[in-house]
């Protein structure tokens, strides 16, 4: 009976299964549009924030988190996509934001045209180095965009005609921003501006990787020998790959622009790369969603570590303990660890090793089940015992039978 009542109630649990999973996939939606009315929220996050949702000071460090979640994203356009591991990254970052900047106070053009100049600068660029860098491979290529992103640091320290600001950087003039950018009443504005980056990342991600140019980025990061053998040119396949990701960095560079108000020298720095290959580590590298998570979750713990250390909760521990836990990078190695070590495959690991947990544990219990079941059947219990015994009654006369056919043929062929 209860056999018969579980079947029958299986087909109403499917339709309702198949539409919650229907449902399941429009959670980006309702994400970004969550994301997009924060700031007319007045909710407080004690810990996670300092002040309210929709406060400028709150705005600025989620503006800052969706900006290096995107640059996570398209960075992991090369590593986790194409296989690619460059060291250079930051280059094009900082030369769409020191473009930018130089043609609004240099040439006195307006933001709008600045930002499309600096722009096509940093695209320019990445297709020249790219093309260089390309030539080698491997650790080589690694190497060689290492060394282009320190020659570029130098020459922005170095601060050739006044144009980069030397280390302390160079403040955006006021006057050819539009006024809707200006102002810490526009702070909304801005975060506003970075979602719709981070929209735009995600979108180009994910439109070339799955475009028959993102099939061969994955043949190359799987073996780039066999596509050479099935008649492609890897070398066009990855400067492309390179020159997209990196018109994302110098696009991502327009953006900090705005956010902080100026270019900075920390931006061209190899430590600025190894942050985003960190981000794309912790969320997960090859994955659609975890780059971004990672590099959201990197940015709120370097903001938000900084205040840890300086509270006084630390200052009141004993000097072993007090030392490390003031430095802000050692919280966030140590963070990095744990999460590495725990999800291997990052962030974005984690609900397929849920769900493998829950699917092992059904396992355990439909095997115990079924151990049980055999137990009481050979002690005779249970369900369709009688059935059982009446079968082993009719076995013995069925074999005693067949052996007396046996006999009187034997004895047949005996007298023949």
């Amino acid at each position: 009976m209860s056999t018969v009542s579980d079947t029958g109630a299986r087909p109403t649990a499917r339709p309702e299964r198949s539409a919650a999973r229907r449902l399941l996939r429009w959670w980006p939606v309702g994400l970004f549009a969550l994301l997009f009315v924060l700031p007319y929220s007045a909710v407080g996050i004690p810990g996670l924030l300092d002040g309210p949702v929709g406060s400028a000071g709150s705005l600025q460090l989620l503006a800052l988190c969706l900006l290096y979640g995107a640059l996570a994203t398209g960075y992991d356009l090369l590593l986790g996509r194409t296989g690619l591991l460059s060291f250079g990254h930051a280059l094009y970052f900082a030369a769409g934001s020191y473009a930018t900047n130089t043609m609004m106070q240099e040439a006195g053009l307006p933001f709008g045209l600045s930002a499309v100049l600096g722009l096509v600068f940093g695209i320019a660029l990445a297709l020249l180095l790219g093309s260089v860098s390309l030539r080698v491979t491997g650790i080589g290529f690694s190497m060689v965009t290492l060394a282009f992103a320190q020659a570029a640091a130098i020459l922005v320290s170095r601060d050739p005609g006044g144009f980069t600001g030397g280390e302390e950087g160079r403040a955006v003039a006021a006057g050819p921003l539009p006024a809707g950018l200006v102002g810490i009443e526009h702070t909304a504005t801005l975060y506003w501006i970075t979602l719709a980056f981070l929209v735009l990342t995600l979108a180009v991600v994910h439109w070339t990787t799955h475009s028959p140019t993102g099939r061969v980025w994955e043949g190359i990061k799987e073996n780039e020998r066999r596509v050479e053998v099935l008649g492609l040119r890897p070398y066009g396949f990855k400067l492309v790959a390179f020159t997209v990701a990196s018109g994302l960095a110098a696009l991502g560079g327009i953006v900090h622009l705005l956010l902080t108000g100026g270019s900075t020298p920390h931006t061209t720095s190899s430590e600025f790369t190894l942050s985003l290959l960190v981000m794309v580590v912790l969320g997960g590298s090859g994955t659609r969603w975890g780059p971004m998570l990672g590099g959201i979750l990197y940015t709120w713990a370097d903001q938000r570590l900084g205040d840890l250390a300086g509270s006084a909760a630390v200052a009141g521990l004993p000097a072993v303990l007090r030392v490390p836990l003031s430095q802000p990078l050692f919280l966030l190695g140590v963070l990095f660890v744990v999460v590495v070590g725990v999800l291997p495959g990052g962030l974005a690991a984690l609900p397929d090793r849920v769900r493998a947990a829950r699917t092992a544990r059904r396992g355990r219990g439909d095997a115990g089940g079924g151990d049980r079941e055999g137990e009481s059947a050979q002690d005779g219990s249970g369900p369709g015992t009688g059935d059982t015994s009446a079968a082993s009654a009719v076995r013995p006369s069925s074999a005693s039978a067949a052996s007396t056919d046996a006999d009187a043929d034997v004895k047949e062929r005996q007298t023949s």
